[in-house]
C-alpha cells in the first residue's frame, strides 16, 4: 500500500487536520500522511494507539476513496 500524494494533496490534508474537531478523522489523516512519508503500517498503529489492522484500513479507504471521512 503505497501511497503518493501530490504537495497540494498534504497540504490539503494538514490543513484538514489542524482544523477537524473528530478525532477518529484526524487519526485517518494522520494515518495517510504518516504513510505517504514512509511509515510502515505497524509503526503508525504504534504511534497512534491503534490496531495494525485499522491503520491498514484507513490507508486502503482512502486510496479507494480518496476521502479521509468516518462513516459512522
Amino acid at each position: 500500500m503505497k501511497i503518493n500524494l501530490s504537495k497540494q494533496t498534504k497540504e490539503e490534508l494538514e490543513l484538514r487536520h489542524r482544523t477537524e474537531r473528530d478525532s477518529r478523522v484526524c487519526d485517518r489523516i494522520k494515518s495517510v500522511l504518516l504513510r505517504d512519508e514512509g511509515w510502515s503500517i505497524s509503526k503508525i498503529a504504534q504511534a497512534l494507539r491503534l490496531s495494525s489492522d485499522t491503520v491498514g484500513r484507513y490507508v486502503c479507504d482512502y486510496l479507494e476513496n480518496q476521502e479521509v471521512k468516518c462513516n459512522y
